[in-house]
């Protein structure tokens, strides 16, 4: 039986950079808009599914906090009177909260929140499709995980979590889905020479998702 470590490492490193992405829809006042992943969540709620947090303020995580088995890079300090603190995810991970962003929602704004919210759903979807039909297959027989593409996502993604608006966040915003797309598509090939059911399934389940992820 081939040993599922690499998978779970891998799945692991893509849960922490989804819920660093979903805090990030928080902190924009996004994360109850279209393409937002999830309804109402307990603030002490650990899965893949958004890390909540009670009401609409802005959320970063502390520094190096432990959030999902992985860390996440130093965030920002309140720079409000209105900014509160709440317990995060494992691990007792601090948020701080700041108030909603209230600026006019331009259309390279609606651009920008599209293209987050999408990673975001992507994200979710690949990490249910390991957790739900890699990982049983991989028990079975062993195929190629690169798990530095995930250790990478994860880093952009949390670097991601520290810019503002700008060419920076739309740089990195940019390399987050290439590096998505790129962790898909090495699934793709990894799963080309393993004959079974659940390969097919587990394959057109991947290609849903890089149809998800078009060029940008």
């Amino acid at each position: 039986m081939a040993s599922p470590a690499p998978l779970v490492a891998s799945i692991s490193h893509q849960m922490v950079a989804l819920q660093t992405l979903q805090l990030l829809q928080q902190e924009w006042g996004w994360g109850d808009g279209p393409g937002a992943t999830g309804g109402s969540r307990d603030p002490d709620h650990v899965s893949a599914a958004p890390v909540r947090c009670s009401g609409h303020g802005r959320a970063l995580l502390g520094p190096e906090r432990e959030v999902g088995g992985g860390t996440v890079g130093s965030g920002a300090r309140a720079r409000t009177p209105e900014a509160g603190m709440v317990r995060g995810a494992e691990g007792g991970a601090e948020l701080l909260l700041l108030p909603r962003d209230r600026r006019p929602c331009t259309l390279a704004r609606m651009a920008m929140r599209s293209a987050l919210a999408r990673v975001v759903d992507s994200t979710s979807e690949l990490v249910s499709v390991e957790q739900t039909l890699l990982g049983p297959l991989q028990q079975e027989r062993s195929f190629p995980i690169h798990l530095k593409d995930s250790v990478e996502f994860r880093n952009i993604c949390s670097h991601l979590a520290l810019q503002i608006e700008g060419q920076k966040f739309d740089r990195d915003l940019s390399a987050a889905h290439q590096c998505l797309k790129t962790i898909v598509k090495k699934l793709i090939q990894s799963l080309a020479n393993v004959p079974s059911d659940a390969h097919v399934v587990a394959c057109a389940s991947l290609r849903q998702i890089l149809q998800n992820l078009p060029d940008v």
